[in-house]
């Protein structure tokens, strides 16, 4: 019985590890991602990510001897889209919103992950997460101040990614379970590649004038020339993303949710380190207090159940 804890601490353990790398990663690769958005457009990045990520991927497949099949090859397209259209959504608010206020607004998918999980597939949330959704609602109206001069539509761009990402989150569950996390990766990288190039060549047929493209350059803007330094910058993003999508999947796979869940909110604190470190941001009082709101709602939201616990329990006897 001592035997069986301990491995399974051991694990548990290596989860929290993983997903703690994992998030300090990805939210350096986002500040990266804000850094290089007043010179290169969303698509330009989404490719040359991709080109260097999708080579990364295929090697780790090759390495453990995994073949690339999907079991549901229509709800995994439409998990990939979904997270595209999520990412778009985050990184165009991130040419024009600070990091920290960014991170915590699309930190509110915990909270909205289980609003559509009990409306779609039928998931009780008890009393508890109810409390967690409300005391979120509280935070997000904190750091958005609606009716204000501070609120700005731009604000909602994290929001909707929350929302998305939520849905694909609850697709990932009901439909794509007996998906591997490389091959979920994988086809995530594609879409972008695919989304990236159709973007940039539509770009390329409507011709919009300077001007246009001058209103909202990251989105509408074509492609930058690339310093070597660039290339490197994109070729680090890259091997990060992939690094970072095959770590989350593998922290959720060998540790519980619950507590993988709750070591995920470590982003926010990296997201404001590095928002501090690169671009000397200092949330205001309200948005800190908005922050700490949702962050509190999220680990009420991904608190186990009562059942959850006695299963979980029972399973270490």
């Amino acid at each position: 019985m001592t035997q069986r804890a301990q491995g399974r601490s051991d694990r548990t353990g290596q989860g929290i590890v993983i997903i703690l790398a994992s998030v300090l990663t990805m939210a350096f690769a986002d500040a990266v991602i804000k850094h290089v958005s007043t010179d290169l457009s969303v698509w330009q990045i989404f490719v040359c990510r991709s080109l260097i990520a999708i080579p990364v991927l295929i090697g780790a497949l090759r390495v453990t001897g995994r073949r690339f099949a999907m079991h549901a090859p229509i709800w995994v397209v439409l998990r990939s889209g979904l997270l595209v259209l999520s990412w778009i959504a985050f990184y165009t608010s991130l040419s024009v919103l600070d990091l920290s206020v960014a991170a915590v607004a699309i930190y509110t998918n915990p909270i909205l992950t289980a609003l559509m999980s009990a409306e779609l597939i039928k998931e009780p949330v008890g009393a508890l997460r109810w409390a967690g959704v409300a005391l979120g609602f509280v935070g997000v109206v904190a750091i958005l101040r609606p009716g204000t001069e501070a609120f700005s539509w731009i604000t909602l761009l994290p929001l909707l990614a929350a929302a998305l990402y939520s849905l694909s989150m609850v697709l990932t569950r009901s439909k794509c379970q007996d998906e591997t996390p490389m091959v979920l990766a994988l086809s995530l990288h594609s879409a972008f590649l695919i989304t990236g190039l159709i973007a940039t060549l539509g770009l390329i047929v409507l011709g919009l004038p300077t001007a246009v493209q001058d209103i909202f350059p990251f989105v509408l803007g074509g492609w930058s020339g690339m310093t070597p330094t660039t290339w490197g910058l994109m070729a680090g993003l890259g091997i990060l993303s992939a690094l970072y999508f095959m770590g989350v999947a593998r922290a959720y796979q060998i540790a519980p949710p619950a507590i993988i869940g709750t070591f995920d909110y470590a982003y926010l604190i990296s997201a404001a380190l590095w928002g501090y470190l690169f671009f000397s941001e200092t949330p205001g009082p309200l948005t800190i207090l908005g922050m700490i709101l949702i962050t509190c709602a999220g680990l009420l939201v991904a608190a186990p159940s009562p059942k959850q616990s006695a299963r979980t329990a029972q399973t270490a006897r």
